[in-house]
């Protein structure tokens, strides 16, 4: 594996932008819906449970600003498409997936087990004396 300096803590290092798009959870999604075929905007609001059409359209042009997907529009249809580049993010999306299947459930356990534990005061929630 490779190893990489401290420069990913700097606000300018390319790995940053790459965490950035893959942290926003519907643009890994798109992606990955993409990564089957190319859709139109309605197909992939029916493939990817609970996204607004708004939210679509928004994770679309971000993509689209990126250089990651490709919007072609023939004969009155509008269809996405992922590039080049696009198609590169597919492995590790995949690999984010598969460790998703493999620990989503221990995450969920772990999650569980915790809610009897003592959390910090928050405006929703006030202290407890111990």
């Amino acid at each position: 594996m490779r190893e990489y300096s401290g420069s990913v803590f700097l606000a300018d290092c390319p790995a940053r932008l790459a965490i950035e798009i893959i942290a926003d959870k519907w643009a890994v999604v798109v992606l990955f819906a993409l990564s089957r075929e190319p859709c139109r905007h309605g197909e992939l609001v029916d493939l990817i449970g609970g996204i607004s059409r708004k939210v679509l359209t928004q994770t679309l042009r971000r993509l689209q600003g990126y250089g990651l997907v490709d919007r072609h529009a023939e004969a009155g249809k509008v269809e996405y498409v992922l590039t080049d580049l696009g198609r590169t993010l597919v492995k590790p999306i995949a690999v984010l997936t598969e460790w998703a299947h493999e620990h989503g459930a221990t995450v969920v356990e772990f999650q569980e087990s915790t809610t009897d534990r003592v959390h910090p005061a928050s405006p929703s929630r006030p202290a407890t004396a111990v």
